[in-house]
């Protein structure tokens, strides 16, 4: 290894050399194309980076030496030989890869270093490729060899000697933190230039403007410098003035936790890259200083900067080359990165100010509609919640709807009860990714635009209930049967006068199922509303597709009816076909009836096969028609349909609860149509009968009639 050089030289030619050549913090290889390297052990094995130039541009053929400074904490820093080459594109068809052998004279130690052209890398571009470094000993002599790999006869050689020199210029300083600069003080002696400079990885960068300033200081003088933001690599460089001159840096900063603090994330640049990706979020950042921190995810209470960030458990970003990414993640403005590094942090949330997807609340009758639009294929659940201390518990099941990948852009529709009380909400979220924040909806009363169709719904189910309980009250032990009788509250026209008795269904209770036409929003909302009250009013066993939709779905909408009504026959139920000018349109469309294709087709199919069988029989038994006397006539009701029992609501409630109910006469307190049709007027307005205008919610004609 030769004889040892003094401490003395050793820090000497540390200093000069750092200062002239810059540091290197690893052994790595810089080249214009996608490369992997490989070396000896004396090397181990370099990383290997593609870069945009290695340098200065080098005219080929050419191999450059220079010397610089290897610095691998916690060892000393030592001298290494940096090596740059350039090589013509022609002539070296076939080449894969370089070899770069090095020789340290007088101790004869040896190494090589491998770079490697990567498959389906573009050809025919010059080889430009720059390698920090060959560690060398100070004052020795390095002999570097090139050949290509398959060898085309092309040779290069060339030494260079690690001289030691004397040490750098000599200088002081002081942080001024009030005035934001250094003070650099030079003593007797020879002048100085002195400035300011970040420390990257190989350089120490010059600060940018107005704090670029390179001084001359007199000896014996002293100069304020300036500077833009305190980081750790902030550093003070001294030179003499004539050119090529030994240089001094100090980096005074790196171990001081001030420049740890907002400042240092003051000067770092944020990029957002998550738009590009649906479930993804993507940061990187650039900065002053190389800076490798720690990001992790955390959720804002608020949009103000000031608000907490609570950090999510088990959320932490993946780093690549000063990009941050996180998969599964329904990206959203308070859904934030952490970064942390040193004795500090910063919070960086996203800088779009809108979401994939948007949701609000409405009532429909007397449940609940969630409207759902997203602009990217997802999975979205709700569950209704009680708040409780700054806290909304999910409660009861959870339900779910998906925008399947490649379906059209649209709204999505999700129902469901009624919250528990009008204080009752709703979690909203996003269900195929790992990481989402629940949004809380919570219905607003004091809003007439939902307040006052939800209060009155609201109080029709509570009067329901009321006339129900005193219903029961009031009608005779079993076995006291009472005889029918005529007038406006008896049996309905054309239905038998004795029936025999009929098997009940679970609780004693006739099963009802209710046929309506989906022609619009506002029908569907009527036949909910007109379902709950039968259900509160009577007990009766209501059946309805609106309730039913996963066995509608699973079973499919013709073996889910023909299903229904043979278990309404079976137990001498009622099907109950509430009817609108929109039914007599679907009853007149060209075979839309016959076609079976949803709920209400399969009805109309199964109604015309009993008409037929009928014959000249009569009609059907088992079926009754209704309907809203705002929404449509008795001519809309088509002549095939005529003799079955038809009502007019609401003038005609009662009668209709005592067909679905059965023979007997109907309960006195069942006649209380004036405050029902009240109730319901009140939540559905003047305007209950039309269909709503686009774009605004239909609440009227669901609450309404």
């Amino acid at each position: 290894m030769g004889r040892p050089v003094p401490r003395a030289l050793l820090l000497a030619a540390a200093a000069a050399l750092l200062a002239a050549a810059g540091a290197v913090t690893r052994l790595r290889v810089s080249a214009n194309f996608e490369c992997r390297a490989s070396a000896d052990s004396t090397l181990s094995r370099p990383h290997c980076r593609r870069a945009a130039r290695a340098g200065p541009p080098l005219e080929p053929p050419a191999l450059v030496l220079s010397t610089a400074l290897l610095c691998r904490r916690p060892q000393p820093c030592q001298p290494c030989l940096r090596v740059r080459l350039a090589l013509p594109a022609a002539g070296l068809g076939g080449v894969r890869g370089l070899q770069l052998d090095f020789l340290e004279l007088d101790s004869n130690r040896a190494g090589w270093l491998q770079v490697w052209r990567r498959r389906g890398a573009r050809g025919g571009v010059p080889w430009r490729v720059r390698f920090d470094c060959f560690p060398a000993q100070s004052g020795r002599r390095v002999l570097v060899s090139l050949r290509t790999i398959p060898d085309r006869g092309l040779a290069l050689s060339r030494s260079h000697l690690v001289a030691t020199e004397p040490p750098g210029p000599v200088f002081t300083h002081a942080w001024v933190p009030e005035a934001r600069a250094i003070e650099v003080s030079v003593p007797r002696g020879p002048a100085l230039m002195v400035r300011l400079c970040h420390q990257l990885a190989l350089e120490c960068e010059e600060l940018p403007r107005p704090f670029h300033q390179q001084v001359l200081v007199p000896g014996g003088r002293c100069v304020l410098l300036p500077y833009e933001f305190l980081v750790p690599c902030l550093c003070i460089e001294a030179s003499y003035p004539h050119r090529d001159s030994l240089r001094s840096k100090r980096c005074p900063f790196q171990e001081q936790p001030a420049a740890y603090g907002p400042e240092l994330w003051s000067s770092v640049r944020f990029h957002d890259y998550s738009a590009s990706s649906k479930d993804q979020m993507a940061m990187g950042l650039s900065g002053r200083c190389p800076l490798r921190p720690h990001a992790a995810l955390c959720w804002r209470e608020a949009a103000a900067g000031a608000a907490p960030c609570h950090d999510i458990p088990n959320s932490t970003a993946s780093e690549e080359e000063q990009a941050y990414v996180l998969d599964k993640v329904d990206v959203h403005p308070q859904l934030c990165f952490r970064f942390s590094y040193g004795n500090s942090s910063h919070v960086e949330c996203p800088h779009r100010p809108e979401t994939a997807w948007e949701v609000s609340l409405s009532a429909q009758g007397l449940r609940l509609r969630l409207r759902l639009a997203s602009s990217v294929p997802a999975a979205f659940s709700a569950a209704l919640c009680q708040p409780h201390g700054g806290q909304c518990q999910p409660q009861g099941p959870v339900y779910t709807v998906t925008r399947a990948e490649g379906s059209t852009a649209g709204e999505l529709a999700l129902l469901l009860p009624p919250a528990p009380v009008l204080g009752g909400c709703v979690l909203v979220w996003r269900s195929d990714v790992r990481f989402a924040r629940k949004r809380l909806l919570c219905p607003d009363v004091s809003r007439r635009r939902f307040g006052l169709p939800a209060l009155a719904l609201a109080l029709v189910l509570a009067v329901a209930v009321l006339l129900r309980s005193r219903c029961s009250a009031g009608r005779p032990a079993a076995g006291e049967g009472r005889g029918a009788r005529g007038g406006r509250g008896g049996r309905p026209p054309g239905r038998p006068s004795a029936a025999p008795p009929s098997p009940a269904g679970a609780g004693g209770r006739r099963p009802v199922l209710l046929v309506y036409s989906p022609d619009s929003e506002a029908h569907a909302g009527l036949a909910r509303a007109l379902a709950e009250l039968l259900r509160a009013a009577l007990g009766c066993d209501v059946r309805l597709d609106l309730w039913e939709s996963g066995g509608v779905g699973r079973l499919g909408g013709l073996p889910w009816l023909y299903a229904q009504r043979a278990r309404v026959g079976r137990e001498r139920g009622t099907v109950l076909l509430l009817w609108s000018r929109g039914s007599a349109r679907l009853w007149r469309g060209a075979g839309a009836p016959g076609a079976a294709h949803d709920v209400f087709g399969a009805a109309m199919a199964c109604l015309r096969g009993e008409l037929g069988a009928a014959g000249g029989a009569g009609r059907p038994g088992g079926w009754v028609l209704a309907y809203f006397s705002r929404l449509c006539g008795p001519r809309d009701v088509p002549r095939p349909l005529r003799p079955l029992p038809t009502y007019r609501l609401p003038r005609e409630l009662p009668r209709l609860l005592g067909a679905l109910r059965g023979p007997r006469r109907a309960p006195r307190c069942l006649r209380a149509r004036g405050l029902l049709r009240r109730l319901l007027e009140a939540g559905g307005g003047k305007g209950a009968g039309e269909e709503p205008p686009p774009g605004r919610p239909g609440f009227g004609p669901a609450a309404g009639t």
